[in-house]
C-alpha cells in the first residue's frame, strides 16, 4: 500500500475544516495549508491535522505549488475545504494505492456540485472534473490566478466516483466570490486580450449566460440554473470592467 498525504488549503474555513479533515481520515498525513485565517480555522486545524503550515495568500495555484513539495508522501490527494470525499471514492482511492499503475501519475476526479441547497445536474457543471489525486514529483499547477489545473508529467487516469463540492454558503457570499474571481481573471486575461470593445462588454457576457442556461440545459435546473447562468454572464462582464480599470490604473 502506497502512503498518502491529503492537502487541504484553507482561508477562514471554520465552517468547513472539521468535515473536510474527517473526510480524508484515511490519509497517512493530513497537511493543512492556511492563508493566515482569523476565524479559528488555524487553531482547529492544529487540533485535527497532522501538520499545519501558514503562508500569506497570493492566489490558489501559488499556494498549492508551495505546499505540494512539503508533503511527506509521494501520492497526494488535494481537496478544497468545501469538498468532501465520499465513502465510495475513499474505497476507490485505497484500491489504487494498493497497486498503482506505474504509467499513471495523476487522476481526474468528477465533482457533484451542490448550489443553493440543491444538486446541479446541468448548467455546464454536469461533467465538472478536476485532477486531485497525483504523484508529488510529477505534477504542479499551471501559473494562473484562477481555475488553474494540474500539469502532469505522465499519463492520466479517471476515477469512477466523485467528490461532493459545496462552495455555496449564502448568495451574497457567492457573489462576493465571483467578484474576486473576476478580479483574478482580469489579470490572467489582460496580456492576451486586445482593445476592449462591445464584444467584450455585451456579447461575451450574453454568451456566458446563453451557453450555461440554454446550450448546457441550465433551464432544466430551474431557479438554480437561471441563477448560475446569470452569474456566469455577470462574472464575464465584471472581468472586462476590471480589466478596463486595471489598464487605467484605477483598480
Amino acid at each position: 500500500m502506497q502512503k498518502l498525504t491529503a492537502i487541504i488549503p484553507t482561508g477562514n474555513e471554520i465552517h468547513n475544516i472539521e468535515a473536510a479533515i474527517a473526510s480524508v481520515d484515511f490519509a497517512d498525513e493530513t497537511l493543512v495549508v492556511d492563508s493566515l485565517s482569523t476565524d479559528g480555522t488555524f487553531e482547529k486545524a492544529q487540533e485535527l491535522a497532522t501538520k499545519v503550515i501558514r503562508r500569506d495568500y497570493e492566489y490558489s495555484a501559488s499556494q498549492k505549488n508551495w505546499a505540494i513539495p512539503q508533503a511527506q508522501h509521494e501520492w497526494i490527494l488535494l481537496i478544497d475545504a468545501d469538498e468532501r470525499v465520499t465513502t465510495e471514492l475513499k474505497s476507490e482511492i485505497l484500491e489504487i494505492l494498493k497497486n498503482p499503475d506505474p504509467k499513471i501519475v495523476a487522476y481526474w476526479i468528477g465533482r457533484t456540485n451542490i448550489f443553493m441547497g440543491e444538486q446541479v445536474n446541468y448548467s455546464g457543471w454536469r461533467n465538472d472534473k478536476v485532477i486531485r489525486l497525483f504523484k508529488r514529483d510529477f505534477c504542479n499547477y499551471e501559473d494562473k490566478q484562477v481555475h488553474a489545473e494540474i500539469i502532469a508529467n505522465g499519463d492520466l487516469g479517471t476515477l469512477k466516483h466523485k467528490l461532493i463540492h459545496q462552495s455555496y454558503t449564502t448568495l451574497d457570499n457567492y457573489i462576493e466570490k465571483m467578484n474576486r474571481y473576476a478580479t483574478w481573471q482580469a489579470k490572467d486575461y489582460d496580456k492576451k486580450t486586445g482593445t476592449l470593445n462591445p464584444y467584450h462588454f455585451v456579447l461575451k457576457p450574453f454568451w456566458g449566460f446563453f451557453k450555461h442556461y440554454i446550450i448546457q440545459s441550465g433551464f432544466r435546473d430551474g431557479v438554480i440554473g437561471l441563477t448560475i447562468g446569470y452569474l456566469q454572464g455577470y462574472v464575464v462582464f465584471m472581468r472586462y470592467v476590471k480589466m478596463w480599470l486595471l489598464r487605467k490604473n484605477r483598480s
